[in-house]
């Protein structure tokens, strides 16, 4: 067989051919330069660490005092000294303020006196008491030896015992002068509000010639003053009644502040509240009371802060874990593979929080899973390039 020499093709024939040859080349082309591109994908390298298992408030906590005293004399009276001010800091047992008392002074001073006279009395009728004893001792004597009669001996005795309870009667009154005294100045102790612990003046609500009355029972009065002791503090936060059965004193917690912007208070459980509030339109909750740990003076936190708290209940600690934004709906992953290729891989967790879930089964130390689930294409069986490596926190 023979073909035939180039020479002898016709020149259509080799037009054809060469434009077959050239759309070859040019699909070729295309194909190439208009191949897809690997999509960059932000990868999370699988790593041990600890996951902690808690609960937080439904609702805004508030920063409270452990002690704060919302105080009025106990007796009703007109403001006659006001010795702090607002913001003013005062020691225990520190005057607060003093109602008028001019009255209370006068009656101390009157059984004052009343002391003095009373001492003096006693000193004249005792002494009397005293020579009437003597008086009937001499008067027996000369009973015995038969100088005076039996009638005046019983003269001389009855008199020395007439005496001697006039002296006990004068010592009585004494003592009713001391109780007069003790009465006066419980008075005017009454009038004066002293600090019950040491700590800073919040509010004052009366002013000098005011007059300042105490609650009557069962009926609120605006307290005169309002004292807090800002040394110790902790936040009340409702927590929901579907985790109040996870909650124990003692458990560790972290606290974050509105007003502290960037900061971590650690805490714990001071007191759970032994009923469920049931409050209208709102979810039952539990109180929960969570006490900072150590305050420094840099601190400056102010009662009445919102706060927020989350108290943990469980930990597992170096456990390998994953980020809770890695994980599809049914838990599965997006694994980097080989060749840059993604793989969905279905894993086991266990306990989990809003950061991290525990992995039990499905992964390894040292896999990569994708984080930037949200971009468009990014799929099991797609191509892709790593953006950027996070070491897990």
């Amino acid at each position: 067989m023979t073909f035939p020499q180039l020479g002898s093709i016709s020149s259509a024939y080799k037009k054809i051919v060469v434009a077959v040859l050239v759309g070859f080349a040019l699909v070729a082309a295309f194909m190439f330069f208009t191949r897809s591109k690997p999509l960059p994908v932000v990868l999370q390298t699988v790593a041990f660490g600890n996951v902690e298992a808690s609960v937080s408030n439904t609702r805004a906590g508030t920063v409270m005092a452990c002690r704060r005293a919302k105080m009025s004399p106990s007796a009703g009276g007109q403001i006659a000294k006001l010795r702090v001010k607002k913001g003013e800091r005062v020691r225990k047992g520190q005057v607060l303020l003093e109602l008028w008392d001019e009255d209370l002074h006068a009656q101390e001073r009157l059984a004052q006196e009343q002391l003095q006279t009373s001492r003096t009395r006693v000193q004249e009728v005792c002494t009397l008491a005293e020579a009437a004893q003597r008086e009937a001792v001499r008067s027996q004597e000369l009973k015995d030896k038969g100088f005076i009669s039996s009638q005046l001996l019983d003269r001389a005795v009855s008199d020395a015992a007439s005496r001697k309870a006039s002296c006990q009667a004068a010592r009585g009154d004494i003592e009713q002068s001391k109780s007069r005294i003790a009465l006066a100045r419980a008075g005017l102790d009454r009038m004066v509000l002293r600090a019950p612990f040491a700590g800073v003046v919040a509010d004052i609500s009366g002013e000098l010639g005011e007059f300042a009355t105490p609650s009557p029972p069962g009926i609120l009065t605006i307290p005169t003053i309002d004292l807090i002791d800002d040394s110790c503090m902790y936040v009340s936060a409702p927590i929901d009644e579907v985790d109040a059965s996870k909650l124990k004193v003692g458990q560790r917690s972290r606290i974050t502040l509105d007003a502290v912007k960037g900061h971590t208070f650690p805490g714990k459980v001071r007191r759970i509240a032994p009923y469920v509030l049931d409050l209208e339109k709102q979810a039952r909750t539990v109180e929960a009371e969570v006490e900072f740990d150590k305050l420094g003076k840099k601190d400056n936190l102010l009662v009445g802060y919102s706060a927020d708290v989350e108290i943990m209940y469980d930990m597992r600690a170096s456990v390998l874990r994953i980020p809770m934004q890695a994980l599809l709906e049914g838990n599965r992953v997006l694994l980097y593979g080989k060749d840059g290729v993604l793989e969905e891989r279905t894993v086991t967790t266990g306990l989990t929080n809003w950061e991290f879930a525990e992995v039990t089964s499905g992964l390894k130390e040292g896999d990569r899973i994708v984080m930037s689930l949200d971009r468009a294409g990014v799929k099991a069986g797609v191509r892709v390039v790593p953006e950027e490596t996070k070491p897990a926190k």
